[in-house]
């Protein structure tokens, strides 16, 4: 009860899980992002598809068995998305198996003209995405129009993608024909399933920036999560031999080779700037 007057109790949702509390919003969220409308030089050319995978699951389940109310990170999947968009990249929209996607709604920046702009032209393609199997099976090989796989954050990105099987083989044909991957904050969980069916983690050796493991053990102080996270990523990526290139939720962003990643919400505005003009570079 303390808790709830202080503002720091999670918030019950209707289907029984917990969303951030009062506090968590205010110290966590944004009304407007810090996006910079920057004018790039469109790409033209074959390549102009990026494959973006999101999470379809909207509750993870914390060790005292209280579900987080969850999802992808509107911040994190959008604004990277935008910069790209106006480097003249188009998106495939895809989740596992065809359901649609799942914002965490709770952290979506509502004065953002720009953020809701892309989401609303991408609102049929959101709540209709392809089935990320189908992908596999049945396109993968034979389009070469592709430049990118871009898997935004939000705590969802660790319920469903790390154990998904198509996943890793979408990463793994990324890195074998030299696209680019693109990451953010809890996306980076997506990487283990390059290990599946016995195979080598492909990500051995890289930088990169993940959402540090030390904060996710601190904000249910704040009633951010309901509990603590069932598994922790940042420590499990760097047993497997990553160098985490930052300590804190901040803006960092990094480019190794192939691979793009951020290390939060903070951090999208950067990871679009550098994913856009690294693209545009390259291509």
């Amino acid at each position: 009860m303390l808790r709830k007057l202080l503002g720091l109790a999670p918030k019950a949702e209707m289907d029984g899980s917990f969303s951030p509390s009062k506090i968590a919003l205010r110290l966590g969220t944004v009304d407007k992002t810090d996006f910079d409308n920057v004018q790039y030089k469109k790409y033209r050319g074959k390549h102009s598809k990026i494959l973006v995978v999101f999470t379809e699951h909207k509750n993870m389940e914390m060790t005292n068995g209280k579900l987080f109310s969850t999802g992808n990170h509107p911040v994190e999947a959008l604004l990277p998305m935008l910069h790209l968009r106006n480097a003249g990249f188009e998106f495939v929209i895809a989740t596992a198996t065809g359901l649609p996607v799942v914002f965490e709604t709770w952290a979506f920046p509502e004065k953002d003209e720009h953020v809701l702009e892309l989401y609303n032209e991408l609102f049929d393609s959101f709540n209709n995405p392809i089935n990320l199997g189908d992908f596999v099976r049945y396109t993968m090989a034979e389009d070469d129009s592709f430049s990118a796989v871009f898997i935004p954050g939000g705590h969802g990105a660790m319920i469903d993608l790390p154990q998904d099987y198509n996943v890793g083989k979408v990463l793994r044909w990324a890195h074998e024909n030299e696209l680019y991957t693109i990451s953010i904050c809890h996306g980076p969980g997506s990487f283990l399933t390059t290990m599946l069916d016995g195979h080598h983690f492909i990500y051995e050796g890289y930088k990169m920036c993940v959402f540090p493991d030390s904060v996710d053990k601190q904000t249910p102080m704040i009633g951010y999560l309901p509990g603590q996270m069932p598994w922790g990523l940042s420590e499990r990526l760097k047993s497997l031999g990553v160098q985490l290139m930052n300590k804190k939720p901040d803006k960092s962003v990094c480019l190794d080779r192939k691979l793009i990643t951020g290390a939060s919400p903070l951090a999208s505005n950067e990871l679009g700037k550098l994913a856009a003009r690294t693209l545009l570079k390259s291509l």
